[in-house]
């Protein structure tokens, strides 16, 4: 198959289940297990509804009605100003590679400016180093402490990006 063969949207209800399993078999493979990592947080059982507002979106990558990839933009919890988070990218290893995570961070990135956010930070795992490439590819840098209350205190890797 080729990445033509992907279509790329917003998530839809159906999507719930799908995009739990995506992300914890993508945390599972990188050693990501139990509280403090994304697996835990209470919004993987209904993404749709937690993604359904004009501050937020979730965008889908799916493949012959299966969901391979995706990501999305939230405000970051218990932040001041107008930061946003780049939340929950993961991608089936099929895909990893193939340009889709720049198509994904760039619409994300787009929709964040589009709603009025000045910053965007991210937290990821010291292991998924081509992830962390990406992200300085689009401008984030490193930076020494936590911002907001994402919940996961199992990531150390914190970046944050100006709009």
């Amino acid at each position: 198959m080729t990445t033509t063969d992907l279509n790329l949207r917003t998530i839809q209800p159906a999507d719930d289940p799908q995009v739990k399993q995506l992300v914890i078999n993508t945390l599972k493979e990188f050693g990501a297990v139990g509280p403090g990592y994304a697996s835990s947080d209470t919004e993987l059982d209904s993404m749709y509804e937690a993604y359904t507002g004009d501050d937020r979106v979730y965008f889908i990558l799916e493949r012959e009605g299966q969901v391979v990839g995706g990501a999305g933009i939230g405000p970051l919890k218990k932040s001041t100003g107008s930061t946003c988070e780049l939340q929950k990218m993961y991608f089936d290893p099929s895909i990893r590679g193939e340009g889709w995570g720049k198509k994904l961070i760039q619409k994300c990135l787009d929709f964040a400016k589009e709603s009025g956010y000045s910053q965007c930070y991210l937290e990821t795992l010291p292991g998924m180093k081509p992830a962390q490439h990406l992200y300085s590819s689009f401008g984030f840098s490193y930076i020494s402490e936590r911002k907001g209350d994402t919940g996961h205190s199992g990531c150390h890797v914190f970046m944050m990006k100006t709009l």
